[in-house]
């Protein structure tokens, strides 16, 4: 499996590529939110995007640079939701069939939407290796092309656009930050803003209940397994190797939040923008929300990951 690392210039080529696909997702602010956190926040609003999440951008990018061979058999990827509806569009523009591995316990809004994209779904255990097993099976049996939720070096560069955007709209940031899952759209964030200026901080941001990313990186060893429990489902993933590598050394602090200040926090969200998002975003305000005194005073671009709730289950 390839391990490269992307640079700068491959994040400005994907966001050329994929422009004409993609929404360019609006930043909006809250004059009641910045009170309230005394500082400037700039919401980077994701849950915007085609498919409701940031996924569309890395998804598009990989399916767009795959050649017509590698389309040939149709393409595959396990996931619980966000990425498989993105895989499950990028396919359809491409004319390719996509056949995605779902965890029985997925929300249901994100099984409705990736049926809805017209995707071959197989429902597996909630475990990775019931994933793996599956989507390998599925392989086998059909030669489809594998893409990768986050350890996928077009994927990352996709996410990636999404923090570009984001400081060639802001530029003068103090800080920006990004909820941390698998570390795609972290690692790609990362790279897009520490590329356009060193002085720009990069912050992440991770529920205390799926605390792996800050575990690894605040010991320096890369810790592979751990069992997840918390509202921010999109977050349950743990980081690759490529990814612990990228956000070792990019990321300047890592914080973990309270399931209980993510709830409030996407409430609020809700409450005062009126726009809709899902706990894994919510992770990112919960973090300004516990540590006041690192954004005070702050311009803070903050990346709203996706939009996806099931709206009969709500935490609040």
């Amino acid at each position: 499996m390839e391990k490269r690392i992307p640079s700068y210039y491959d994040i400005e080529k994907a966001a050329s590529r994929i422009s004409g696909y993609i929404h360019r997702t609006p930043v909006m602010t809250s004059l009641q939110l910045n009170n309230i956190f005394k500082a400037s926040l700039y919401f980077k609003c994701e849950n915007l995007q085609k498919v409701g999440a940031f996924k569309f951008r890395g998804a598009t990018n990989a399916v767009l640079s795959l050649s017509e061979k590698e389309l040939t058999g149709g393409i595959i990827t396990h996931s619980s939701g966000n990425h498989a509806a993105a895989v499950s569009l990028a396919a359809g523009m491409r004319g390719a069939k996509a056949y995605i591995v779902m965890p029985s316990n997925s929300p249901d809004v994100k099984k409705d939407a990736v049926a809805g994209y017209g995707a071959d779904i197989t429902f597996c255990e909630p475990t990775l290796q019931a994933r793996e097993d599956a989507a390998n099976k599925i392989i086998e049996n059909t030669g489809a092309t594998f893409v990768h939720a986050y350890d996928n070096y077009n994927v990352i560069c996709g996410q990636g656009t999404a923090g570009l955007e984001l400081v060639n709209d802001h530029p003068d940031l103090d800080i920006v930050l990004g909820p941390v899952g698998g570390g795609g759209l972290m690692s790609g964030t990362a790279l897009a803003v520490k590329g356009f200026s060193e002085n720009i901080l990069v912050y992440g941001a991770e529920p205390l209940g799926a605390d792996d990313a800050y575990r690894s990186i605040k010991s320096g060893k890369y810790i592979a397994h751990h069992k997840p429990d918390t509202i921010a489902d999109g977050l349950l993933t743990t980081l690759s190797r490529r990814t612990f590598s990228i956000l070792s050394d990019k990321l300047d602090d890592i914080f973990r939040v309270k399931e209980e200040n993510i709830i409030s926090s996407m409430r609020l969200i809700w409450e005062r923008m009126k726009i809709i998002v899902e706990p894994s975003s919510a992770v990112t305000l919960a973090a300004i929300l516990e540590n006041p005194d690192m954004f005070s005073n702050r311009k803070v671009g903050i990346i709203l990951s996706g939009g996806n709730v099931d709206l009969s289950r709500l935490p609040f």
